[in-house]
C-alpha cells in the first residue's frame, strides 16, 4: 500500500509539474474513469472543494483520502485552466461466489464465513481479503482433520468492471489420531491415563462422534481433565512439561505424545476453620468433604467449598467468598488446609422478574417459587423454585440467575428465563385393524388452559377392541395453599374377544369422579379421589369359565363407588430430562360399600435416578400390586393387574404373562411384580437436544394369580429410544426375551405414543 502511496505521489509531482510550485484556485472539479462509483461519492470523500487553494500539501492529502476508500486501484490529479480532474481506476466489485467439492461443510456455512472475511457479493474485490478469506477457510477444514486440503481460487473478469470468484475445494482424506502416548507416568498405566481423554484413536462411534480428528481446543480440556484426574488422587505436584503433536509426511496419521510429571502423593494432614464463620464451626467442619489422613482429592476440596458456600448462602449470604488455603508439607508428603470465610454483606430480593413465558402467565410461575421477594436471598429456595418451575413440565428450560441490584451492597434481583414448550395436543387419526376394523380416534388436551396451569382433556377413541370417550378437568390451584381439585366423567367399553389370545367378555363401563390433591409438604402430596361407575358384563360361549361365574354372582350389571386415595412424593431434578433423585407413588383403591362389588387394590411404584457421568443416568424402576375381595368375595377379574408389553416387560407382548387358562388366554392376576434397570443417555451427536434420549435396559416382572413365585419371573435386556416429540412422548423399544417359554407371547418390537413414561 505504501508503494502505491509513492506510486500515486510521483505521478502526481510528474502531473504538477508545470505548476507544483504555484498553488492555484480550483474553479471546478471533474472526475473521470467512474463506472460503478457516483461521482458525489468521490466528491464526499475529497477533502478540495471549489473556492479551495490547491497545492502540494492539499494534493497530498486528496490522493490518501481516495485511496483510503478502498475504492480505487489507482488516482491521479491533473489540473486545466483551474479545473482539477480527478482521474481513477476503479477496483472491479464481486459479481458472485461459487464454492466447489465442499462436504465436511454446508455451502452455505462456507459462503457466511467469507463474508465475514470480507469477502461477499457487491463488495469491493480485494486480493489480500481473498487471500485472508483461503487461509481462513483452510483453518476451518483443518480443525476438521483435513490437513491435506487444497484450495484453488480463480477470479474471472465481467463485464462493467466485476469479477466472479470461485473456490475450487480438494477436501483430501481426514488425518485421524494414530497414537496417543504419555512420557513419565509410572503410577498410572497409558490405557489408564488415555481412558481420561476425550481425543482417542479410531473406534466403533469415532465416525459419530469425531473424536478421533485432531483439535487444539479438544487437546487443552483433555490436559486439564488429565491434570484432575491426577490432582483428585493427591498428586498435587502432577504437571505436564509438554505436548507434542506431530503429522506423517502423508498427512493421514497424528501422533500425540503428552509429558507429565506426576510428583508424589500427599494425604491431608490437618483441617483448619477461619475467618468470619458466621455459623458455627461444627457445622462448617460437618460441610468439608475433606477429611484428616486422606489421600487429597481436588474434587472433595472443590464440592466442600461449594456446600459451605450454599450454606452461608442460605442464611442471605449470597455473596460469601471461601478460600481454601494449603499448607504444604513436601518432606512428609502432607497438605494441610485453613479454610478462610468471608461471608460478605447479607443481602435480601428485591424482586422477581420473569421473562419468556409468552403464554403462561406470571402468577402459575411465581407460585411455585420458595424464595419470596423482599426476603433474605437462600440459595436452598432458589434452586427448589427452579426445581418446582421445571416440574411444571410447560417449559424446555427453566434459568434462574441472581444479579446484584446496581449501586446496591445488599440486594440482589432474581432472574427467570423460561423457554416455552408445547403444552396442548389436538390429534385425529383413522387406522385399520384386520382384528379391530376401522379405527377412529381424537383427542384434545391442554396441561395450560390459557396460561392458568389448569388441565383440560377430552378423548375419543373407536375400534373393535376400545372405545373410549373421556372429559378430565383439573385445578392444580384450587386453593391459594396448593389444594387441586379434579373431576372427570367417562364411557369405556372393552370387548376381547378380536384377541385370539386373551379370555373373552366384554365390559361397558360408565362413571363420573371427583378428586382432590393435598400437599402435606414440600415434595408430597396426597390424593384422594371417590368415583361412581356402572359396569355392564358381557359373558359368551367360549369365555373363561371363571367370567361366566361372575355373572352368576353378581348379574350382567353392576354398580360400584370405587374411593382411591394416593401419596405421592417427587424428589426429581427435572421432569423432563432427569439425572438425579426418586419418585414414590403409593395407590390404593378400595370399593365402598352400598355397591355390589367388594375389593380392595394396593400398588406402590418407585424409580431412582444416579447419575453415574455427566452423559450417563441409572434408572431402578421397582412396582408392587396386591389385590383381593373383601366380606368373601373375590377381586373382580376385570380389575385385575397386567403385565407384559412397553410399560412392564419389553419383549412380551401388552398384557400376555401371568396366569392361563387351559386354551393359552391370558386371565391377569391379583398380584403384579416389576422391575426395570436402565441406563439413560443422549444421542451421541444431539447432546443438547433435551427432548431425545437412549437407554439400555434389564426388565423382569409378570401377575400371579395365587403365592409369588420368582421362579415364574420373565426376564428381557434390549435398547429404547424416548423421544419428547411435539406430538406427545413416544418410546420405542426392541427387547430380546431372555427366559421365555413356549407358552410366551413374544413382540421383539414395541412402541408407545402419547402416554408419560
Amino acid at each position: 500500500m505504501r508503494f502505491r502511496y509513492f506510486a500515486a505521489l510521483v505521478g502526481f509531482f510528474c502531473t504538477f509539474s508545470s505548476w507544483a510550485s504555484d498553488a492555484f484556485i480550483v474553479k471546478d472539479i471533474r472526475v473521470e474513469g467512474i463506472q460503478r462509483t457516483e461521482a458525489g461519492t468521490v466528491f464526499s470523500y475529497l477533502p478540495v472543494k471549489v473556492g479551495d487553494t490547491l497545492d502540494e500539501e492539499k494534493a497530498t492529502e486528496a490522493i490518501k483520502a481516495l485511496y483510503a476508500t478502498g475504492f480505487f486501484k489507482d488516482v491521479r490529479l491533473k489540473s486545466e485552466d483551474g479545473v482539477l480532474i480527478v482521474q481513477v481506476d476503479e477496483r472491479p466489485a464481486i459479481a458472485q461466489i461459487s464454492v466447489n467439492g465442499a462436504k465436511e461443510f454446508e455451502k452455505d456455512k462456507l459462503i457466511e464465513g467469507l463474508k465475514q472475511a470480507g469477502i461477499s457479493e457487491s463488495r469491493i474485490f480485494s486480493r489480500s481479503l481473498l487471500e485472508r478469506a483461503e487461509l481462513e477457510l483452510k483453518r476451518q477444514y483443518i480443525s476438521r482433520g483435513k490437513y491435506s486440503v487444497k484450495i484453488t481460487t480463480t477470479t474471472t473478469p465481467l463485464e462493467r468492471n466485476r469479477v466472479a470468484i470461485n473456490f475450487d475445494i480438494n477436501e483430501g482424506r481426514t488425518a485421524r489420531i494414530k497414537r496417543i502416548n504419555f512420557v513419565g507416568n509410572e503410577n498410572f498405566k497409558d490405557s489408564e491415563l488415555r481412558g481420561t481423554l476425550v481425543l482417542r484413536t479410531p473406534g466403533l462411534l469415532t465416525w459419530f462422534t469425531k473424536n478421533d480428528q485432531y483439535s487444539k481446543q479438544k487437546l487443552s480440556a483433555d490436559l486439564e481433565t488429565l491434570r484432575s484426574y491426577y490432582l483428585d488422587r493427591g498428586y498435587l505436584e502432577f504437571n505436564v512439561e509438554s505436548t507434542q503433536v506431530s503429522i506423517t509426511p502423508d498427512l493421514r496419521d497424528i501422533y500425540i505424545t503428552i509429558n507429565i510429571t506426576e510428583g508424589a502423593q500427599y494425604t491431608v494432614s490437618d483441617i483448619k476453620v477461619a475467618g468470619d464463620t458466621i455459623i458455627p464451626e461444627e457445622e462448617i467442619r460437618k460441610l468439608i468433604l475433606l477429611k484428616t489422613g486422606e489421600v487429597f482429592a481436588r474434587q472433595k476440596l472443590t464440592e466442600s467449598i461449594k456446600l459451605i458456600t450454599d450454606r452461608l448462602g442460605d442464611d442471605g449470604y449470597a455473596f460469601a467468598n471461601i478460600n481454601a488455603n494449603p499448607e504444604i508439607d513436601h518432606e512428609n508428603r502432607q497438605a494441610g488446609f485453613t479454610f478462610f470465610i468471608d461471608p460478605g454483606r447479607r443481602v435480601y430480593v428485591r424482586r422477581i422478574d420473569i421473562e419468556g413465558n409468552d403464554r403462561t402467565r406470571d402468577e402459575v410461575i411465581r407460585r411455585e417459587f420458595r424464595q419470596m421477594e423482599g426476603a433474605w436471598h437462600s440459595t436452598k429456595n432458589i434452586n427448589l423454585s427452579r426445581q418446582r418451575v421445571d416440574r411444571l413440565f410447560f417449559f424446555n428450560s427453566v434459568n434462574v440467575e441472581t444479579p446484584a441490584v446496581p449501586n446496591k451492597t445488599d440486594q440482589v434481583d432474581i432472574k427467570v428465563k423460561v423457554e416455552e414448550r408445547p403444552t396442548g395436543a389436538i390429534m385425529f387419526g383413522a387406522g385399520y385393524s384386520d382384528r379391530q376394523g376401522i379405527i377412529l380416534n381424537g383427542s384434545i388436551s391442554q396441561n395450560n388452559i390459557f396460561g392458568t396451569g389448569n388441565f383440560f382433556s377430552l378423548d375419543v377413541n373407536t375400534g373393535a377392541i376400545n372405545k373410549t370417550y373421556a372429559a378430565s378437568f383439573t385445578n392444580p390451584y384450587f386453593t391459594v395453599n396448593g389444594i387441586s381439585l379434579g373431576f372427570d366423567a367417562y364411557k369405556r367399553d372393552l370387548d376381547t374377544r378380536p384377541l385370539s389370545r386373551v379370555g373373552t367378555f366384554k365390559t361397558e363401563t360408565v362413571g363420573v369422579g371427583v378428586r382432590l390433591g393435598i400437599p402435606i409438604a414440600e415434595f408430597d402430596i396426597v390424593s384422594v379421589g371417590l368415583a361412581a361407575e356402572n359396569t355392564v358384563l358381557g359373558v359368551f360361549n367360549d369365555s373363561p369359565q371363571r367370567n361366566k361365574d361372575f355373572v352368576t354372582e353378581f348379574g350382567k350389571s353392576t354398580n360400584n363407588f370405587p374411593l382411591t386415595l394416593s401419596w405421592a412424593r417427587d424428589l426429581r431434578d427435572s421432569a423432563i430430562w432427569t439425572t438425579s433423585g426418586t419418585t414414590h407413588r403409593l395407590f390404593g383403591e378400595v370399593s365402598v360399600p352400598g355397591g355390589d362389588l367388594d375389593y380392595y387394590k394396593v400398588s406402590y411404584h418407585q424409580k431412582w435416578y444416579y447419575p453415574i457421568s455427566d452423559n450417563l443416568t441409572l434408572m431402578l424402576n421397582g412396582e408392587f400390586g396386591y389385590g383381593d375381595g373383601y366380606t368373601g368375595r373375590s377381586l373382580p377379574f376385570f380389575k385385575n393387574f397386567f403385565a407384559g408389553g412397553n410399560n412392564s416387560v419389553r419383549g412380551y407382548d401388552l398384557n400376555s404373562l401371568g396366569p392361563r387358562d387351559d386354551r393359552n388366554l391370558s386371565l391377569g392376576g391379583s398380584k403384579r411384580v416389576v422391575g426395570n434397570v436402565e441406563l439413560l443417555f443422549p444421542v451421541p451427536f444431539m447432546k443438547e437436544d433435551r427432548s431425545i434420549r437412549l437407554s439400555a435396559f434389564l426388565d423382569g416382572g409378570t401377575v400371579f394369580a395365587r403365592n409369588i413365585d420368582f421362579n415364574l419371573m420373565r426376564y428381557s435386556a434390549g435398547v429404547a429410544v424416548t423421544w419428547m416429540s411435539p406430538m406427545g412422548p413416544l418410546k420405542v423399544s426392541l427387547a430380546e426375551p431372555l427366559n421365555d417359554q413356549p407358552v410366551d407371547r413374544l413382540q421383539a418390537f414395541q412402541f408407545m405414543f402419547g402416554q408419560q413414561f
